[in-house]
Formats: structure tokens, C-alpha cells, sequence
């Protein structure tokens, strides 16, 4: 990193675990902390995150763009929130992104700013600065809210903030402790992953940190991505040439910077058609 660059900084606080040293002992509750921490880990990792401070239970990270740090954020509350009760607590992360001046250090008004944020957000929240939110990309840009988050007299912050999440805004018709059983299985080349607790979010594009890397030029570096939430599995497309789905044998549509539900079984093809005698075809099944 030179002496002070523009970044994208993201801030993720891992709350609740202190509740758990008086009634599992140290060693329980620093293992429910990792378990946390190892799930935020892999966000930072799948999305060009660079670590650039911690402490025992906070994370600062780095992007060139916020696009992925955005991404990033939404990545972590899902894994975390998936992961089951320990004792009956339920370990959540409030996380602040912001853009703006770190140094060589990983100092700077960047830093300090989203440690503000990440300090204002409810657990289980993301807030988002406005100069972060202005920079996203359209394919990004649903991930913040439409208008801008309340501010309470306690958050002293001087500029908007965003709330920042995969549905935010959004209303689910199931119960919030419903959960899905289901898995989506993928298929591409040799390679078989699943969608499922464990791995609620997997990303798709031309990117070596996708999880499922796309060769064709016709993909967008970071080309869509699945869903595993309440109510089942979503494709959302987020590139310029759109996703080509063919479910259950029906004719294929495209889905173009929009979202669409997975079931039974079909094919995915990344900005070409998926009738196309194609080895970078996604094939997928709900199992």
C-alpha cells in the first residue's frame, strides 16, 4: 500500500460472544468467536479483501472497489447468521463501510470512520456511508437501501448512512427462525459444490476468487451469484450479458440484472445461451 490511498473499508464486529465467558468458561466462547471470525475470513478471501488491522473480535479490511466490499458485507451477515445458537445465544456482526483515506499504516480517516459506522449498526446490521454507496456500481447498487438510514442523536455521524444486505427493504411471508433444508447442488466441469447452510452465498464470474470461475470471455468478471435464503434459492444476475437459464426442461429465458428462483434442475450458461455445447455450463439440482 503507498503512504494514503482511497479504499473501500470495511469494518465487521463480532457482538454476543462476551455473554457466553461466564457460562461456557473462556475456551468454549473463544471457539464460538472463531467460528464467527473463520466465516468473515472467507468473505474477505472470496472477495480481494485485504486485512489491514484486528483486534480480538474486530476485523479491518480493505477494497479497490466497493462494489466487492459491499458484496463482502452482505457475505458475512449471512454466514454468520446461519450458523446454529451456542447455549442459546445467537453471535451476530454489525459491520460499517466507508470510503476514504488509509495509509500505509492502515490508519487513517477511512478507518476511524467506518469503526463509526460499524459502532452505530444494530447487531445482525450493516451501515454504509453515503460516499461508499455513491460509488457502487448499478448491479450493486439494490444491496443499499433506496433512502437513507435514521440516524439516532447517539451515532454523531455528520453525512447519510445506507442500511447494506442482500433484502433490505424486503419483507419475507415465512416466520424469521424458518429454515430451509434443501440443497442446491452445482455442478461445473468437474467441480461439485453446494448451496446450503454452510454456504449460503456462492459467487459466479471471470474472477479467480469466485467460487465458480467462469473461463468464457462472454462473463463478466463478477457475473451473478446464489442465494440460499428462507423461502429457497435465487439466481441473481448482476452482468452485462446476462444469465441463460433453462429450468426443468422449460424454454430458456434470460435474466439480466434482476433475480429469479431456483428449483427442481437445469443449466446456466454466463452470457451465452445454455444450449450451447459448453464446458463453462452451470448445471444445478435442488437435492
Amino acid at each position: 500500500m503507498s503512504d494514503r490511498r482511497n479504499l473501500c473499508v470495511l469494518v465487521a464486529e463480532v457482538v454476543g460472544w462476551e455473554r457466553l465467558v461466564d457460562r461456557l468458561g473462556s475456551t468454549e466462547s473463544s471457539h464460538a468467536l472463531e467460528r464467527c471470525l473463520n466465516r468473515i475470513d472467507r468473505s474477505i478471501e472470496a472477495n480481494g479483501g485485504n486485512d489491514i488491522g484486528r483486534t480480538i473480535d474486530r476485523v479491518v479490511v480493505s477494497f479497490e472497489r466497493c462494489d466487492s466490499g459491499v458484496i463482502a458485507a452482505c457475505e458475512m451477515l449471512e454466514r454468520v447468521l446461519s450458523l446454529p445458537p451456542v447455549s442459546g445465544t445467537q453471535l451476530k456482526v454489525r459491520i460499517g463501510l466507508h470510503y476514504g483515506l488509509v495509509d500505509e499504516n492502515g490508519d487513517g480517516d477511512g478507518v476511524a470512520d467506518a469503526i463509526r459506522l460499524a459502532r452505530a449498526s444494530r447487531p445482525g446490521q450493516a451501515l454504509a456511508s453515503n460516499t461508499a454507496v455513491m460509488l457502487l456500481t448499478p448491479s450493486a447498487r439494490h444491496f443499499a437501501g433506496a433512502e437513507a438510514f435514521p440516524q439516532t442523536e447517539d451515532s454523531q455521524l455528520e453525512w447519510p448512512v445506507f442500511a447494506i444486505g442482500n433484502r433490505v427493504g424486503q419483507v419475507t411471508s415465512l416466520p424469521p427462525n424458518a429454515r430451509i433444508s434443501q440443497r442446491l447442488r452445482l455442478r461445473h466441469q468437474q467441480d461439485i459444490m453446494f448451496v446450503e447452510e454452510q454456504r449460503p452465498i456462492v459467487l459466479i464470474g471471470r474472477e479467480l476468487g469466485n467460487d465458480v470461475v467462469i473461463i468464457d470471455p462472454r462473463a463478466s468478471r463478477q457475473h451473478a451469484r446464489i442465494e440460499r435464503r428462507r423461502e429457497g434459492f435465487v439466481l441473481i444476475d448482476q452482468s452485462t450479458n446476462g444469465c441463460y437459464l433453462s429450468l426443468n426442461g422449460d424454454d430458456e429465458r434470460c435474466i439480466k440484472t434482476s433475480e429469479t428462483p431456483l428449483s427442481g434442475s437445469g443449466r446456466i450458461g454466463c452470457g451465452f445461451s445454455s444450449k450451447e455445447i459448453e464446458r463453462d455450463l452451470i448445471f444445478f439440482d435442488v437435492v
